[in-house]
């Protein structure tokens, strides 16, 4: 039982923390050390078997749980796109390796470099990264008469 609050807990803070759930995010602002402190925290639980390493099997099945106790995804897309991205080269990370991960998301998230993201830089980072769909759909240009010789 003890677990499965972690885990609801876990899933609550990538949701609400806009640093480490990018583009998702409430209207609060948040520091580079608050960021830092949510993800150590996230660290401690992900880390399972508390060996001091999250490994991607520890980050899924917290994940998987998660959704389970939710009933369904729930934001579940969003999750399993940072485990993607933060596993991406390595199958365990430590906590400096994930805090570094956590810290790049603020840092590029706080637009201003000024140790906070807002919510206007989070809309604005949403916006860019939003697909740019063209209005009129280009036609094919007709071939070239042929010339002859």
């Amino acid at each position: 039982m003890k677990r499965l609050l972690a885990t609801i807990a876990l899933g609550a803070t990538v949701i609400s923390t806009p640093a480490l759930a990018q583009g998702h995010g409430g209207g609060r602002d948040q520091t580079r050390a608050e960021a830092q402190q949510r993800a150590d925290m996230m660290f401690q639980m992900l880390d399972a078997n508390k060996d001091g390493i999250v490994t991607k099997a520890e980050a899924e099945q917290a994940l998987a749980q998660f959704q389970a106790s939710r009933g369904g995804d729930s934001g579940g897309g969003r999750m399993q796109r940072l485990i993607d991205q933060g596993f991406a080269t390595s199958p365990s990370m430590s906590l400096q390796q994930f805090e570094a991960q956590a810290l790049a998301r603020f840092d590029a998230q706080d637009l201003d470099h000024n140790g906070t993201v807002t919510s206007a830089e989070r809309q604005q980072m949403r916006a860019q990264r939003a697909p740019v769909q063209p209005l009129v759909q280009p036609q094919a240009q007709p071939a070239a008469p042929a010339t002859p010789q």
